[in-house]
């Protein structure tokens, strides 16, 4: 039980550690924060897009979370929310970076 929950933990951070070098890439080569918009026009753009905020997905909710977040109590529920969607995520595509590289890694050998 405990090392499936480390191991959870460890996709989580992997899945936002690659979210972060993604969504800092795309600011980097076009001085605008990683945002969910299209990146273009055509069906090309279209699926660009989608793996873009597929993977820089929790990258940009915490962005947004962190520019709007409310000072009243109330707002409290809406940053956990923020919270919780940006942690599921980032379990959901480290598990599929995790596994990513074991696939490549048993390629080489």
């Amino acid at each position: 039980m405990v090392r499936d929950g480390m191991l959870v933990a460890y996709c989580a951070a992997v899945g936002f550690v690659s979210s972060g070098i993604a969504a800092s890439f795309f600011k980097m080569m076009t001085r605008e924060p990683a945002r969910f918009a299209l990146l273009g026009q055509g069906w090309i753009a279209s699926i660009a897009t989608f793996l873009f905020c597929a993977v820089s997905g929790p990258a940009i909710v915490m962005d947004i979370v962190i520019r709007n977040r409310p000072t009243t109590r109330q707002g409290l529920s809406a940053i956990f929310a923020g919270i919780a969607v940006a942690l599921l995520w980032s379990v959901c595509s480290g598990i599929l970076v995790v596994d990513l590289v074991f696939q490549v890694r048993s390629t080489f050998t």
